[in-house]
Protein backbone atom coordinates (compact mmCIF):
# COMPACT_ATOMS: atom_id res chain seq x y z
CA UNK A 1 0.00 0.00 0.00
CA UNK A 2 1.49 3.27 -1.01
CA UNK A 3 2.34 5.43 2.09
CA UNK A 4 -0.14 8.45 2.73
CA UNK A 5 0.71 12.14 2.50
CA UNK A 6 0.27 12.59 5.82
CA UNK A 7 3.24 9.79 6.09
CA UNK A 8 5.60 11.13 3.43
CA UNK A 9 5.58 14.71 5.16
CA UNK A 10 6.37 12.76 8.34
CA UNK A 11 9.31 11.13 6.15
CA UNK A 12 10.15 14.65 5.19
CA UNK A 13 10.59 15.83 8.50
CA UNK A 14 12.55 13.45 9.92
CA UNK A 15 14.86 13.24 7.20
CA UNK A 16 15.56 16.53 7.32
CA UNK A 17 16.25 16.39 11.34
CA UNK A 18 18.36 13.29 10.89
CA UNK A 19 20.32 14.59 8.12
CA UNK A 20 21.32 17.99 9.37
CA UNK A 21 23.54 18.66 12.73
CA UNK A 22 21.20 21.51 13.40
CA UNK A 23 17.90 22.21 11.90
CA UNK A 24 16.12 25.00 12.85
CA UNK A 25 12.65 25.07 11.56
CA UNK A 26 11.77 28.72 11.35
CA UNK A 27 10.05 31.52 9.50
CA UNK A 28 11.45 34.26 7.75
CA UNK A 29 9.81 37.53 9.59
CA UNK A 30 9.93 35.74 13.47
CA UNK A 31 13.05 37.51 15.32
CA UNK A 32 13.03 35.24 18.09
CA UNK A 33 13.62 32.47 15.15
CA UNK A 34 16.57 35.84 14.27
CA UNK A 35 17.71 35.44 17.55
CA UNK A 36 18.31 31.04 17.65
CA UNK A 37 20.22 31.62 14.44
CA UNK A 38 22.34 34.45 15.09
CA UNK A 39 23.16 32.16 18.14
CA UNK A 40 24.32 29.24 15.98
CA UNK A 41 25.81 31.58 13.53
CA UNK A 42 28.04 32.76 16.38
CA UNK A 43 29.23 29.69 17.46
CA UNK A 44 30.43 28.87 14.29
CA UNK A 45 28.75 25.73 13.38
CA UNK A 46 26.32 24.81 10.43
CA UNK A 47 23.12 24.87 10.74
CA UNK A 48 19.91 24.49 8.27
CA UNK A 49 17.06 26.33 8.64
CA UNK A 50 13.66 25.59 6.88
CA UNK A 51 11.62 29.22 6.60
CA UNK A 52 8.00 27.89 6.87
CA UNK A 53 7.03 30.65 5.31
CA UNK A 54 8.16 29.99 2.36
CA UNK A 55 6.96 26.42 2.08
CA UNK A 56 3.85 25.68 0.02
CA UNK A 57 3.73 22.83 2.59
CA UNK A 58 5.05 24.95 5.28
CA UNK A 59 1.34 24.84 7.38
CA UNK A 60 1.43 21.31 7.00
CA UNK A 61 5.06 21.10 8.25
CA UNK A 62 3.97 22.99 10.93
CA UNK A 63 1.43 20.75 12.26
CA UNK A 64 3.45 17.52 11.72
CA UNK A 65 6.25 18.96 14.00
CA UNK A 66 3.16 19.64 16.57
CA UNK A 67 2.61 16.15 16.46
CA UNK A 68 5.88 15.55 16.70
CA UNK A 69 7.35 17.46 19.45
CA UNK A 70 3.72 19.04 20.92
CA UNK A 71 5.09 22.27 20.61
CA UNK A 72 3.08 24.91 17.97
CA UNK A 73 5.89 27.77 17.39
CA UNK A 74 8.70 28.26 15.81
CA UNK A 75 11.53 28.12 16.13
CA UNK A 76 11.31 24.39 16.37
CA UNK A 77 14.90 23.57 17.00
CA UNK A 78 17.00 20.00 16.69
CA UNK A 79 20.54 19.45 17.59
CA UNK A 80 21.66 15.77 16.57
CA UNK A 81 18.68 14.73 16.46
CA UNK A 82 17.30 15.62 20.06
CA UNK A 83 14.47 17.91 20.13
CA UNK A 84 15.59 21.50 22.11
CA UNK A 85 12.34 23.46 21.75
CA UNK A 86 11.88 27.03 21.26
CA UNK A 87 13.57 30.15 21.35
CA UNK A 88 13.99 30.65 25.34
CA UNK A 89 14.93 26.55 25.74
CA UNK A 90 17.77 26.92 22.87
CA UNK A 91 19.14 30.24 24.38
CA UNK A 92 18.97 28.54 28.02
CA UNK A 93 20.46 25.36 26.83
CA UNK A 94 23.07 27.69 25.50
CA UNK A 95 23.54 29.60 28.74
CA UNK A 96 23.82 26.31 30.78
CA UNK A 97 25.94 24.44 29.02
CA UNK A 98 23.65 21.38 27.69
CA UNK A 99 23.83 22.90 24.18
CA UNK A 100 27.49 22.32 23.40
CA UNK A 101 26.74 19.08 24.72
CA UNK A 102 24.53 17.99 22.35
CA UNK A 103 26.66 19.92 19.59
CA UNK A 104 29.47 17.77 20.62
CA UNK A 105 33.00 18.23 22.40
CA UNK A 106 34.44 19.55 19.24
CA UNK A 107 31.67 22.04 18.15
CA UNK A 108 32.69 24.73 20.12
CA UNK A 109 36.35 25.74 20.81
CA UNK A 110 37.30 28.61 23.76
CA UNK A 111 40.47 30.76 24.63
CA UNK A 112 40.54 28.89 27.75
CA UNK A 113 39.43 25.66 30.08
CA UNK A 114 38.90 27.86 33.40
CA UNK A 115 39.14 31.62 33.80
CA UNK A 116 38.87 32.75 37.10
CA UNK A 117 37.96 36.18 38.71
CA UNK A 118 39.48 37.43 41.35
CA UNK A 119 43.48 37.26 42.61
CA UNK A 120 42.76 36.86 45.89
CA UNK A 121 43.44 33.48 47.85
CA UNK A 122 40.80 31.38 46.51
CA UNK A 123 40.92 32.08 43.02
CA UNK A 124 44.64 31.59 42.93
CA UNK A 125 44.49 28.18 44.33
CA UNK A 126 41.98 27.13 42.38
CA UNK A 127 44.06 28.72 39.06
CA UNK A 128 47.23 26.70 40.10
CA UNK A 129 45.32 23.84 40.96
CA UNK A 130 43.73 23.21 37.52
CA UNK A 131 46.53 24.50 35.74
CA UNK A 132 48.52 21.32 37.62
CA UNK A 133 46.35 19.17 35.82
CA UNK A 134 46.91 20.61 31.92
CA UNK A 135 43.93 23.00 31.73
CA UNK A 136 44.69 26.36 30.09
CA UNK A 137 44.05 29.06 32.89
CA UNK A 138 43.16 32.23 33.24
CA UNK A 139 43.24 34.64 36.65
CA UNK A 140 41.76 38.47 36.12
CA UNK A 141 41.87 40.51 38.86
CA UNK A 142 41.71 43.93 39.63
CA UNK A 143 41.36 46.11 42.83
CA UNK A 144 38.50 49.26 42.35
CA UNK A 145 40.72 51.68 44.66
CA UNK A 146 38.81 52.86 47.86
CA UNK A 147 37.50 56.40 48.02
CA UNK A 148 41.03 57.51 49.90
CA UNK A 149 42.65 56.26 46.89
CA UNK A 150 43.85 53.21 48.40
CA UNK A 151 44.95 50.03 46.05
CA UNK A 152 47.32 46.67 46.40
CA UNK A 153 48.48 44.37 44.51
CA UNK A 154 48.01 40.70 43.94
CA UNK A 155 46.71 38.51 46.65
CA UNK A 156 43.27 39.46 47.73
CA UNK A 157 41.96 40.67 51.30
CA UNK A 158 44.00 38.48 52.86
CA UNK A 159 47.52 39.09 52.00
CA UNK A 160 46.57 43.10 51.46
CA UNK A 161 44.71 44.32 53.59
CA UNK A 162 43.80 41.62 55.96
CA UNK A 163 44.65 38.73 57.54
CA UNK A 164 48.57 39.20 57.23
CA UNK A 165 48.75 42.74 57.98
CA UNK A 166 46.58 42.49 61.00
CA UNK A 167 48.33 39.70 62.36
CA UNK A 168 51.87 41.51 61.79
CA UNK A 169 49.62 44.39 63.41
CA UNK A 170 48.67 42.38 66.53
CA UNK A 171 51.78 40.92 67.11
CA UNK A 172 53.59 44.56 67.25
CA UNK A 173 51.10 44.64 70.05
CA UNK A 174 51.86 41.64 71.87
CA UNK A 175 55.29 42.79 71.95
CA UNK A 176 54.33 46.13 73.33
CA UNK A 177 52.94 44.35 76.37
CA UNK A 178 55.56 42.15 76.73
CA UNK A 179 57.92 44.84 77.25
CA UNK A 180 55.78 46.00 80.11
CA UNK A 181 55.89 42.23 81.39
CA UNK A 182 59.69 42.02 80.70
CA UNK A 183 60.35 44.16 83.73
CA UNK A 184 59.25 41.71 85.97
CA UNK A 185 61.48 39.15 84.58
CA UNK A 186 64.28 41.24 85.31
CA UNK A 187 64.91 43.09 82.62
CA UNK A 188 65.73 46.51 82.81
CA UNK A 189 66.14 49.18 80.35
CA UNK A 190 66.11 52.94 80.86
CA UNK A 191 65.29 54.76 77.23
CA UNK A 192 61.96 55.63 76.61
CA UNK A 193 60.06 53.00 75.15
CA UNK A 194 57.44 54.20 72.24
CA UNK A 195 55.82 52.62 69.32
CA UNK A 196 57.25 54.17 65.09
CA UNK A 197 53.81 53.96 63.23
CA UNK A 198 55.81 54.54 60.32
CA UNK A 199 58.58 52.02 60.77
CA UNK A 200 56.11 49.62 61.25
CA UNK A 201 53.95 50.43 58.23
CA UNK A 202 56.74 50.09 56.02
CA UNK A 203 58.46 46.98 57.48
CA UNK A 204 54.89 45.30 56.66
CA UNK A 205 53.85 46.63 53.50
CA UNK A 206 57.83 45.49 52.14
CA UNK A 207 56.83 41.86 53.28
CA UNK A 208 53.34 42.30 51.34
CA UNK A 209 54.89 43.60 48.39
CA UNK A 210 57.37 40.65 48.51
CA UNK A 211 54.16 38.15 48.46
CA UNK A 212 52.44 40.09 45.94
CA UNK A 213 55.65 39.37 43.49
CA UNK A 214 55.70 35.69 44.72
CA UNK A 215 51.90 34.94 43.32
CA UNK A 216 53.17 36.50 40.36
CA UNK A 217 55.93 34.35 39.82
CA UNK A 218 53.57 31.21 40.63
CA UNK A 219 51.73 31.64 38.43
CA UNK A 220 53.76 32.15 35.50
CA UNK A 221 55.40 29.19 36.95
CA UNK A 222 52.42 27.29 36.95
CA UNK A 223 51.88 28.90 33.35
CA UNK A 224 48.58 30.36 34.29
CA UNK A 225 48.08 33.70 32.47
CA UNK A 226 47.90 36.85 35.04
CA UNK A 227 45.62 39.72 33.77
CA UNK A 228 45.85 42.83 35.78
CA UNK A 229 42.08 43.50 34.42
CA UNK A 230 38.13 44.01 35.72
CA UNK A 231 36.23 41.04 34.90
CA UNK A 232 32.68 41.30 33.40
CA UNK A 233 30.59 38.58 31.97
CA UNK A 234 29.07 39.86 28.23
CA UNK A 235 27.43 36.56 27.49
CA UNK A 236 27.17 32.96 27.74
CA UNK A 237 31.10 31.70 28.03
CA UNK A 238 32.54 35.37 27.12
CA UNK A 239 33.65 37.35 29.11
CA UNK A 240 35.33 41.29 29.23
CA UNK A 241 38.34 42.16 30.76
CA UNK A 242 39.19 46.38 31.02
CA UNK A 243 42.78 47.02 32.50
CA UNK A 244 43.80 50.58 34.17
CA UNK A 245 44.18 52.47 30.92
CA UNK A 246 40.46 51.58 30.00
CA UNK A 247 41.66 48.84 27.28
CA UNK A 248 38.94 46.24 26.30
CA UNK A 249 40.12 42.65 26.05
CA UNK A 250 37.73 39.70 24.83
CA UNK A 251 38.37 36.26 26.23
CA UNK A 252 35.54 33.01 26.59
CA UNK A 253 36.48 29.93 28.61
CA UNK A 254 34.62 26.40 28.94
CA UNK A 255 34.18 26.59 32.52
CA UNK A 256 34.69 29.93 34.97
CA UNK A 257 35.11 30.61 38.57
CA UNK A 258 33.97 33.74 40.08
CA UNK A 259 35.89 34.44 43.69
CA UNK A 260 35.53 38.30 43.48
CA UNK A 261 35.92 38.80 47.19
CA UNK A 262 33.88 41.32 49.40
CA UNK A 263 35.03 44.94 50.44
CA UNK A 264 34.30 47.10 53.30
CA UNK A 265 30.42 48.39 53.69
CA UNK A 266 30.31 52.42 54.25
CA UNK A 267 27.44 53.50 56.79
CA UNK A 268 25.57 56.02 54.17
CA UNK A 269 25.58 59.01 56.22
CA UNK A 270 27.08 62.58 55.65
CA UNK A 271 30.91 62.53 56.11
CA UNK A 272 31.49 58.57 55.91
CA UNK A 273 33.42 58.09 52.43
CA UNK A 274 34.93 62.08 52.59
CA UNK A 275 36.60 61.39 55.39
CA UNK A 276 36.18 57.90 57.19
CA UNK A 277 38.48 55.20 56.26
CA UNK A 278 38.57 51.20 56.69
CA UNK A 279 40.79 48.50 57.25
CA UNK A 280 41.26 48.78 52.87
CA UNK A 281 43.50 51.90 54.26
CA UNK A 282 44.51 51.11 57.87
CA UNK A 283 47.19 49.02 57.14
CA UNK A 284 48.90 51.48 54.84
CA UNK A 285 48.04 54.39 56.45
CA UNK A 286 50.92 56.68 55.97
CA UNK A 287 50.63 58.46 59.52
CA UNK A 288 49.65 57.22 62.76
CA UNK A 289 45.85 57.31 63.27
CA UNK A 290 46.10 59.06 66.44
CA UNK A 291 42.83 58.97 68.32
CA UNK A 292 40.40 56.31 66.81
CA UNK A 293 36.68 55.38 66.55
CA UNK A 294 36.40 52.37 65.42
CA UNK A 295 32.76 52.10 64.23
CA UNK A 296 31.36 48.17 64.12
CA UNK A 297 31.41 45.33 66.44
CA UNK A 298 32.46 42.91 63.90
CA UNK A 299 36.16 40.83 64.16
CA UNK A 300 37.77 43.54 62.06
CA UNK A 301 36.45 46.21 64.19
CA UNK A 302 37.31 44.57 67.96
CA UNK A 303 41.23 43.44 66.07
CA UNK A 304 41.71 46.52 64.78
CA UNK A 305 40.71 48.54 68.31
CA UNK A 306 42.56 45.70 70.16
CA UNK A 307 45.71 46.25 68.21
CA UNK A 308 45.55 50.16 67.62
CA UNK A 309 45.01 50.46 71.60
CA UNK A 310 48.04 48.05 72.10
CA UNK A 311 50.43 50.15 69.97
CA UNK A 312 49.48 53.02 72.46
CA UNK A 313 46.72 54.98 71.22
CA UNK A 314 43.39 56.08 71.93
CA UNK A 315 40.88 53.73 70.50
CA UNK A 316 36.94 53.55 70.82
CA UNK A 317 34.56 51.30 69.89
CA UNK A 318 31.34 52.34 69.03
CA UNK A 319 28.96 49.06 69.00
CA UNK A 320 25.28 49.32 67.82
CA UNK A 321 24.11 45.97 69.10
CA UNK A 322 26.29 42.73 69.91
CA UNK A 323 29.69 41.69 69.38
CA UNK A 324 31.34 38.89 66.85
CA UNK A 325 27.34 38.44 65.83
CA UNK A 326 27.46 34.61 64.68
CA UNK A 327 29.90 33.52 67.09
CA UNK A 328 29.60 32.20 70.52
CA UNK A 329 28.49 34.95 72.61
CA UNK A 330 29.93 33.74 75.80
CA UNK A 331 33.52 34.05 74.45
CA UNK A 332 32.36 37.32 72.45
CA UNK A 333 31.55 38.98 75.53
CA UNK A 334 34.13 38.02 77.38
CA UNK A 335 37.01 39.16 74.80
CA UNK A 336 35.22 42.49 74.88
CA UNK A 337 35.28 42.55 78.41
CA UNK A 338 39.27 41.97 78.49
CA UNK A 339 39.33 44.85 75.43
CA UNK A 340 38.01 46.95 78.21
CA UNK A 341 39.91 46.24 81.49
CA UNK A 342 43.10 46.81 79.02
CA UNK A 343 42.52 50.27 77.94
CA UNK A 344 40.02 49.91 74.70
CA UNK A 345 36.84 51.91 75.59
CA UNK A 346 32.94 51.23 74.29
CA UNK A 347 30.16 53.04 73.59
CA UNK A 348 27.21 50.91 73.00
CA UNK A 349 23.62 51.56 71.37
CA UNK A 350 24.83 54.08 69.64
CA UNK A 351 25.01 54.72 65.84
CA UNK A 352 27.14 57.79 64.14
CA UNK A 353 24.78 59.74 62.16
CA UNK A 354 27.34 62.30 60.87
CA UNK A 355 30.90 63.20 60.70
CA UNK A 356 32.59 66.26 59.50
CA UNK A 357 36.27 67.83 59.12
CA UNK A 358 37.01 70.32 61.77
CA UNK A 359 40.64 70.28 60.44
CA UNK A 360 42.46 69.03 57.23
CA UNK A 361 45.83 67.06 59.22
CA UNK A 362 47.22 63.95 58.97
CA UNK A 363 45.84 63.00 60.94
CA UNK A 364 43.67 65.82 61.24
CA UNK A 365 40.21 66.49 63.23
CA UNK A 366 36.75 65.24 63.10
CA UNK A 367 33.93 65.73 64.71
CA UNK A 368 31.17 62.70 65.18
CA UNK A 369 27.58 62.68 65.49
CA UNK A 370 26.25 59.76 67.16
CA UNK A 371 22.48 58.60 68.07
CA UNK A 372 21.14 55.82 70.60
CA UNK A 373 19.37 52.83 68.82
CA UNK A 374 16.95 53.60 71.90
CA UNK A 375 15.55 56.48 72.38
CA UNK A 376 16.42 60.35 70.96
CA UNK A 377 19.89 61.07 73.07
CA UNK A 378 22.32 62.44 70.59
CA UNK A 379 26.77 62.66 71.70
CA UNK A 380 29.01 64.11 70.22
CA UNK A 381 33.06 63.95 70.49
CA UNK A 382 36.18 64.56 68.70
CA UNK A 383 38.36 62.30 66.57
CA UNK A 384 41.75 61.76 64.82
CA UNK A 385 40.59 59.00 62.86
CA UNK A 386 37.56 57.45 62.19
CA UNK A 387 37.60 53.62 61.32
CA UNK A 388 34.37 52.11 60.03
CA UNK A 389 33.90 48.16 60.56
CA UNK A 390 30.44 47.68 59.95
CA UNK A 391 30.53 44.41 57.63
CA UNK A 392 31.39 43.68 53.88
CA UNK A 393 29.51 43.63 50.65
CA UNK A 394 30.29 40.69 48.14
CA UNK A 395 31.63 41.71 44.76
CA UNK A 396 29.13 40.86 42.74
CA UNK A 397 26.83 43.91 41.37
CA UNK A 398 28.60 45.15 38.70
CA UNK A 399 30.48 41.61 36.95
CA UNK A 400 27.66 40.31 34.60
CA UNK A 401 26.18 37.73 36.50
CA UNK A 402 22.76 38.99 35.30
CA UNK A 403 23.73 38.33 31.62
CA UNK A 404 24.67 34.64 31.84
CA UNK A 405 21.94 33.94 34.68
CA UNK A 406 23.37 33.47 37.83
CA UNK A 407 21.30 33.61 40.22
CA UNK A 408 22.29 35.91 43.57
CA UNK A 409 20.52 36.88 46.87
CA UNK A 410 19.71 40.47 45.75
CA UNK A 411 19.34 41.60 49.54
CA UNK A 412 22.86 40.75 50.21
CA UNK A 413 24.56 40.05 46.99
CA UNK A 414 26.02 36.93 47.39
CA UNK A 415 25.78 33.55 45.58
CA UNK A 416 23.91 30.69 46.35
CA UNK A 417 25.64 27.91 45.58
CA UNK A 418 25.49 23.76 45.68
CA UNK A 419 27.48 21.84 47.87
CA UNK A 420 29.97 21.49 45.30
CA UNK A 421 30.15 25.26 44.59
CA UNK A 422 27.93 25.63 41.50
CA UNK A 423 26.02 28.51 40.52
CA UNK A 424 22.45 28.24 38.92
CA UNK A 425 24.56 28.28 35.92
CA UNK A 426 26.25 24.87 35.34
CA UNK A 427 29.57 26.05 33.72
CA UNK A 428 29.88 29.13 36.82
CA UNK A 429 31.46 28.34 40.06
CA UNK A 430 31.76 30.30 43.15
CA UNK A 431 34.17 30.30 45.94
CA UNK A 432 34.95 32.40 48.92
CA UNK A 433 33.53 35.07 50.65
CA UNK A 434 31.19 35.43 48.38
CA UNK A 435 29.15 32.54 48.79
CA UNK A 436 25.56 32.70 50.32
CA UNK A 437 25.44 31.12 53.74
CA UNK A 438 29.03 30.29 54.23
CA UNK A 439 32.01 31.20 56.37
CA UNK A 440 34.03 34.01 55.61
CA UNK A 441 37.41 32.87 56.12
CA UNK A 442 40.64 32.73 53.62
CA UNK A 443 41.86 28.99 54.30
CA UNK A 444 38.47 27.78 53.66
CA UNK A 445 38.28 29.64 50.58
CA UNK A 446 41.59 27.70 49.44
CA UNK A 447 40.03 24.42 50.11
CA UNK A 448 37.31 24.85 48.25
CA UNK A 449 39.19 26.02 45.34
CA UNK A 450 41.48 23.65 45.33
CA UNK A 451 38.76 20.70 45.50
CA UNK A 452 36.89 22.52 43.07
CA UNK A 453 39.81 22.15 40.83
CA UNK A 454 40.30 18.60 41.54
CA UNK A 455 36.83 17.57 41.00
CA UNK A 456 36.57 19.48 38.02
CA UNK A 457 39.56 18.19 36.23
CA UNK A 458 41.08 15.18 38.16
CA UNK A 459 37.70 13.41 38.91
CA UNK A 460 37.51 13.77 42.64
CA UNK A 461 34.44 13.67 44.79
CA UNK A 462 35.53 15.34 47.83
CA UNK A 463 33.75 18.32 48.75
CA UNK A 464 34.80 21.19 51.20
CA UNK A 465 33.57 21.12 55.00
CA UNK A 466 32.07 24.34 55.68
CA UNK A 467 31.58 23.64 59.32
CA UNK A 468 34.46 22.24 61.19
CA UNK A 469 36.47 25.30 60.42
CA UNK A 470 38.79 26.78 62.98
CA UNK A 471 39.19 30.04 63.00
CA UNK A 472 40.86 32.53 65.29
CA UNK A 473 39.51 36.15 66.44
CA UNK A 474 43.18 37.87 66.92
CA UNK A 475 41.85 40.49 70.02
CA UNK A 476 43.91 42.03 72.57
CA UNK A 477 42.81 38.09 74.35
CA UNK A 478 42.80 35.85 71.30
CA UNK A 479 39.44 33.95 70.67
CA UNK A 480 40.08 30.51 68.70
CA UNK A 481 36.53 28.29 67.98
CA UNK A 482 36.09 25.35 65.97
CA UNK A 483 32.42 23.71 65.15
CA UNK A 484 29.12 25.35 66.32
CA UNK A 485 28.90 28.02 68.94
CA UNK A 486 26.47 27.45 72.15
CA UNK A 487 23.44 29.16 70.54
CA UNK A 488 23.38 27.45 67.05
CA UNK A 489 24.51 23.78 68.89
CA UNK A 490 20.83 24.18 70.66
CA UNK A 491 19.14 25.64 67.80
CA UNK A 492 20.73 22.36 66.21
CA UNK A 493 20.46 19.74 68.97
CA UNK A 494 18.52 20.90 71.26
CA UNK A 495 19.33 22.29 74.47
CA UNK A 496 18.56 18.58 76.69
CA UNK A 497 20.91 16.57 74.31
CA UNK A 498 24.04 18.83 75.21
CA UNK A 499 26.80 19.09 77.73
CA UNK A 500 28.63 21.99 78.07
CA UNK A 501 32.52 21.98 80.21
CA UNK A 502 34.15 25.13 80.97
CA UNK A 503 36.44 26.19 83.21
CA UNK A 504 38.43 29.41 84.06
CA UNK A 505 42.61 29.25 83.76
CA UNK A 506 45.81 31.57 84.46
CA UNK A 507 48.62 31.02 81.69
CA UNK A 508 52.05 30.62 83.65
CA UNK A 509 53.49 33.59 81.59
CA UNK A 510 51.37 35.62 83.52
CA UNK A 511 52.08 34.74 87.35
CA UNK A 512 55.07 36.62 87.30
CA UNK A 513 53.76 39.99 86.50
CA UNK A 514 50.70 38.92 87.87
CA UNK A 515 48.40 40.06 85.33
CA UNK A 516 44.56 38.51 84.45
CA UNK A 517 44.00 36.14 87.27
CA UNK A 518 41.05 33.88 85.91
CA UNK A 519 40.29 36.04 82.83
CA UNK A 520 41.10 33.15 79.99
CA UNK A 521 38.42 30.75 79.53
CA UNK A 522 38.01 27.58 77.64
CA UNK A 523 34.77 25.49 76.58
CA UNK A 524 33.72 22.88 74.97
CA UNK A 525 29.98 21.44 73.86
CA UNK A 526 29.24 17.63 73.82
CA UNK A 527 26.23 15.96 72.16
CA UNK A 528 24.88 13.70 74.58
CA UNK A 529 23.25 11.41 71.98
CA UNK A 530 26.62 10.84 70.09
CA UNK A 531 29.01 9.57 72.35
CA UNK A 532 29.86 13.11 73.80
CA UNK A 533 31.07 14.12 70.93
CA UNK A 534 32.59 17.91 70.85
CA UNK A 535 30.63 19.93 68.50
CA UNK A 536 32.02 22.96 69.63
CA UNK A 537 35.75 23.80 70.51
CA UNK A 538 36.24 27.63 72.12
CA UNK A 539 39.55 28.69 73.92
CA UNK A 540 40.01 32.15 74.68
CA UNK A 541 43.98 33.11 75.80
CA UNK A 542 47.15 33.92 74.42
CA UNK A 543 48.60 31.42 71.46
CA UNK A 544 44.83 30.78 70.93
CA UNK A 545 45.43 30.18 67.27
CA UNK A 546 47.73 27.66 67.68
CA UNK A 547 45.79 25.77 70.13
CA UNK A 548 42.51 25.78 67.74
CA UNK A 549 44.23 24.30 64.81
CA UNK A 550 45.77 21.50 66.35
CA UNK A 551 42.22 20.55 67.82
CA UNK A 552 40.73 21.73 64.73
CA UNK A 553 42.59 17.68 63.53
CA UNK A 554 40.89 16.30 65.98
CA UNK A 555 37.38 17.45 65.67
CA UNK A 556 37.78 16.51 62.35
CA UNK A 557 38.26 13.07 63.49
CA UNK A 558 35.06 13.00 65.63
CA UNK A 559 36.73 14.08 69.08
CA UNK A 560 34.96 12.84 71.68
CA UNK A 561 35.28 14.09 76.02
CA UNK A 562 36.40 10.36 76.47
CA UNK A 563 39.32 10.77 74.15
CA UNK A 564 40.11 14.23 75.46
CA UNK A 565 40.27 13.06 79.23
CA UNK A 566 41.85 10.10 78.20
CA UNK A 567 44.51 12.35 76.48
CA UNK A 568 47.60 13.44 78.56
CA UNK A 569 48.19 17.10 78.48
CA UNK A 570 51.80 18.90 78.18
CA UNK A 571 52.55 20.73 81.20
CA UNK A 572 52.58 23.56 81.74
CA UNK A 573 50.36 25.16 78.84
CA UNK A 574 47.12 26.85 77.88
CA UNK A 575 46.23 23.83 75.85
CA UNK A 576 46.38 21.52 78.75
CA UNK A 577 43.55 22.60 80.02
CA UNK A 578 41.43 21.02 77.89
CA UNK A 579 42.66 17.56 78.67
CA UNK A 580 41.99 18.30 83.05
CA UNK A 581 38.41 19.82 81.90
CA UNK A 582 35.69 18.44 84.73
CA UNK A 583 32.82 20.88 85.53
CA UNK A 584 29.86 21.18 83.30
CA UNK A 585 27.93 24.64 82.77
CA UNK A 586 25.13 22.28 83.82
CA UNK A 587 26.60 21.51 87.21
CA UNK A 588 27.40 25.10 88.75
CA UNK A 589 30.52 24.40 89.77
CA UNK A 590 33.23 27.05 90.67
CA UNK A 591 35.39 27.11 87.58
CA UNK A 592 37.70 29.35 88.65
CA UNK A 593 41.40 28.43 89.41
CA UNK A 594 44.52 29.30 92.23
CA UNK A 595 47.14 28.71 89.86
CA UNK A 596 48.59 27.73 86.49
Amino acid sequence: MPPTGRELLQARVKELIDSNRVMVFSKSFCPYCDQVKELFSSLGGEYQALELDECDDGTAIQETLHELTGQRTVPNVFVNKTHVGGCDKTLKAHKDGSLAKLLGDNSVTYDYDLIVIGGGSGGLACSKEAASFGKKVMVLDYVVPTPKGTSWGLGGTCVNVGCIPKKLMHQAAILGQSLKDSRNFGWEYEEQVKHNWDTMREAIQNYIGSLNWGYRVSLRDKQVRYENAYGEFVEPHKIKATNKRGKESFFTAEKFVVATGERPRYLNIPGDKEYCITSDDLFSLPYCPGKTLVVGASYVALECAGFLAGLGLDATVMVRSILLRGFDQEMANRAGAYMETHGVKFIKQFVPISVELLEEGTPGRLKVTAKATEGDQIIEDEYNTVLIAVGRDACTRNIGLEKIGVKVNERNGKIPVSDEEQTSVPYVYAIGDILDGKLELTPVAIQAGRLLARRLYKGSKLKCDYVNVPTTVFTPLEYGCCGYAEEKAIEIYGEENLEVYHTLFWPLEWTVPSRDNNTCFAKIICNKQDDDRVVGFHVLGPNAGEITQGFGAAIKCGLTKEKLDETIGIHPTCAEVFTTMDVSKSSGGDITQKGC
